[in-house]
């Protein structure tokens, strides 16, 4: 993605990991496979849902860095099955990388396989409440 006009701005200064944000959202907008659904549980927690029918557990991975959210998963070579063997394939056989990019203070709090769905559950822990009084102090 090409910087955009809006970063080029005098008055917009340190802000390239926004930009680099946005550049990373976008690539993964672009993604199509597989499917998935992106659920409001409330009080602050999300489930992401993958369709991820044919696909086992050890097949799968779920990482977090640098608060991308990376979900892979690998198809083995096809063993035992050639393609002569398959009169119609509409199932998709392939792997996949889908991201995420998560907002600040999300965490992920576990990701279950089940009936061909993998459930990502994310949650942002509440933050306390802090107040800072700052001294004034005077010259001279």
């Amino acid at each position: 993605m090409n910087r955009g006009p809006v970063f080029d701005s005098p008055f917009l200064l340190g802000f390239e990991h926004t930009r680099a944000l946005i550049e990373r959202a976008a690539k993964a907008a672009a993604e199509s496979y597989p499917p998935y659904n992106v659920e409001d549980l409330g009080e602050g927690s999300l489930r992401i849902t993958l369709a991820v029918a044919g696909f086992s557990p050890d097949q799968l991975s779920v990482t977090v860095e640098d608060r991308q959210l990376t979900v892979s998963g690998r198809r083995d070579s096809g063993v035992g099955k050639t393609e002569d063997a398959f009169l119609h394939r509409g199932i998709a056989a392939r792997g996949f990388i889908r991201s995420f990019v998560l907002a600040d203070g999300m965490v992920v709090d576990g990701a279950r396989l089940e009936h061909g769905l993998l459930h990502i559950d994310l949650v942002r822990p509440t933050a306390e409440a802090r107040v800072q009084t700052i001294p004034i102090r005077t010259a001279g």
